[in-house]
């Protein structure tokens, strides 16, 4: 009964403080039509402080949601165009001589801002990708021989065409598990199409996003969605879920055994609890359900699950994976 209780009361902080989720949603509407489970993508890496990679074909409002997101914040936002001739000082800065002082001083790089946009990021070579691992993962940037702290909050999101190959490179796979989430985005229903249509041809001055949220609102915010409740059941259907991409034999599903390299590591696992508590936050519920876990599984794990040569030959995808794990992991 005791527990009852502690849940009610629960609700109600969650209800309180996750009225803003609903501003914010209807701030992308003005500027993105459709994309829904983007537009809640970006919310979750937001309120669990994770980074988020998109994939999908231009012109399909990927820069434009950030970009709209930073907006609704008050924050610092930057962008950073990644190109194949960029260098790990563009990024992160550098040392330069000052005549006045008569000694290098570090000029900061654009990734010192709440929001980075890292666009294309698959167009720059490997050194300009590890010049990021620092920052995604330790919040911070060495520059020469001082390490300087990244404000808070720092979220990175990065775009990546898929359907483009030349002058692009392979993210590192340490990179790409840094990432919390990797969201897909598919084209708009073609009712959404039309609205699209007739938004960018009768729109005359584009309405100027205002900012609606503090970046210490959102730091709030996060206290609030650490408070959300994870039941042992579902840590302990989490951890199934992600055992059974490094032992699918263990879970019934020995067909899956030849087609995964490597399954996903203990921060996949961190990543589900955390996403699924965020996810459950923006539904306005102070607990996790099994549902909010399998609505963001596919985000947290596609880009975990190495797929051996007998999968790319049998044009198995790591979607196809995921979606055979949940379907046959139990439910709590």
């Amino acid at each position: 009964m005791a527990e009852s209780i502690d849940i009610r009361a629960l609700n109600e902080l969650i209800e309180k403080h996750s009225s803003f989720v609903t501003n914010i949603m209807t701030g992308m509407e003005q500027e993105i039509v459709g994309q829904k489970h983007l537009v809640e993508s970006l919310l979750i890496g937001l309120l669990s402080d994770g980074h988020i990679l998109l994939e999908g074909v231009p012109g399909l409002a990927k820069t434009k949601a950030i970009k709209t997101l930073s907006s609704l914040i008050d924050a610092q936002f930057s962008r950073i165009q990644f190109t194949p001739d960029l260098l790990p000082a563009d990024v992160v800065g550098t040392m330069i001589y000052s005549q006045k002082d008569g000694q290098f001083v570090a000029k900061q790089g654009p990734v010192f801002a709440n929001f980075v946009l890292a666009d294309e990021i698959n167009r720059a070579p490997a050194k300009v990708q590890s010049a990021l691992l620092e920052a995604m993962q330790e919040r911070q940037v060495t520059i020469s021989t001082t390490t300087y702290e990244l404000p808070k909050p720092f979220l990175v999101m990065a775009t990546q065409n898929p359907i483009e190959q030349e002058g692009t490179y392979p993210l590192p796979e340490a990179q790409v598990d840094r990432f919390m989430l990797k969201v897909m985005i598919d084209y708009p229903k073609i009712d959404e199409e039309k609205k699209i249509i007739r938004q960018n041809i009768t729109q005359g001055d584009k309405v100027k996003v205002k900012p609606i949220m503090s970046t210490k609102e959102i730091e709030e915010a996060r206290d609030v969605v650490r408070q959300v409740y994870l039941d042992e059941k579902i840590e302990q259907y989490i951890a199934d879920i992600v055992f059974a991409t490094r032992t699918p034999d263990k879970y019934g599903l020995k067909e899956l055994k030849g087609l995964i390299g490597f399954g996903g590591s203990p921060r996949a696992s961190i990543n589900l609890a955390l996403a699924a508590r965020a996810y459950a936050f923006i539904k306005h519920r102070g607990y996790v359900i099994p549902e909010d876990v399998r609505a963001i599984a596919h985000d947290v794990l596609r880009h975990r699950i190495g797929l051996t040569y007998e999968a790319e030959a049998s044009n198995v995808t790591a979607e196809e994976i995921v979606s055979k794990i949940i379907n046959k992991v139990e439910v709590p």
